[in-house]
């Protein structure tokens, strides 16, 4: 009798899930394929620098000086997407975040082409006096994400991190196609990532916000939407680590 009872609720069960997560035979294809635009084969490079807090400005004035250049240079198949002093998180932290379009081929282009440009050299070595440490990570971008483009400001953005269980990016992938839906209220969705070379298996999301007070209101105003609490529940449980990053546009930055 206990069999015969707990049958119709198993299959109630399976049924619900399945509204949220997309089958996928692992064996068929490698992850990032089934999650990423392939057509665009745009890859992201994140960069965290630590700097010296009594160099914090002179940091921000060098790079000012530089990375707009790069940026605006044909000859180099990169753009920078932006460049943040993180406000509220890690203190006197740049975060640098570029785009390579053309994927790996292009990003080994770029490196090479950097390596004869006497500025950059001079830059990176000056660059080097700054920091405490530094450390990067490799991108790729979710299918479902908006791809990030320039806006003017003034923005506060917040970068959300996340260290996801092993082996639980697809399923992470298929909850967030639903979830990025009830995101776009505000224009708030920036860009949604996931590594490929560094920390794996982590998830960054990128929001703008006009202050903090809109990120508050926007965020509570999500939860009167039907599903959002859904689609909380079941991606909890999916990460072992996650972290907030409130930051601050420099000059330089394209998102402003």
């Amino acid at each position: 009798q206990g069999f015969a009872t707990s049958c119709p609720r198993n299959r109630e069960d399976s049924w619900f899930k399945s509204l949220f997560v997309r089958k996928v035979d692992p064996r068929k294809d490698a992850h990032s394929n089934l999650l990423t635009k392939n057509e665009e084969s745009n890859l992201y490079k994140v960069q965290f620098h630590n700097v010296k807090p009594e160099c914090l400005d002179a940091y921000n004035k060098l790079c000012e000086d530089v990375l707009p250049s790069i940026h605006a240079d044909k000859y180099y198949p990169c753009e920078l997407v932006g460049t943040w002093n993180t406000w509220y998180g890690e203190q006197d932290q740049a975060v640098h975040l570029w785009r390579y379009r053309g994927g790996y081929p292009a990003l080994t282009e770029v490196m090479n082409k950097l390596r004869q440009n006497k500025e950059f050299t001079a830059y990176r070595k000056e660059r080097g006096k700054m920091l405490l440490s530094r450390r990067n990570q490799l991108l790729l971008e979710f299918s479902f994400w908006n791809e990030p483009v320039p806006r003017k400001g003034p923005n506060v953005y917040e970068l959300r991190s996340y260290q996801l269980r092993p082996g639980t990016m697809i399923e992470w992938g298929n909850y967030w196609a639903r979830a990025i839906g009830y995101r776009q209220q505000n224009r708030e969705a920036v860009g949604g990532f996931f590594s490929q070379i560094g920390s794996l298996y982590m998830v960054h999301h990128l929001w703008a916000y006009k202050d903090l007070q809109s990120r508050e209101d926007t965020r509570n105003a999500v939860w009167q939407q039907e599903g959002w609490h859904e689609v909380v529940y079941y991606t909890v449980p999916l990460i072992q680590h996650m972290e907030s990053r409130i930051m601050i546009p420099t000059k330089a930055s394209p998102l402003q």
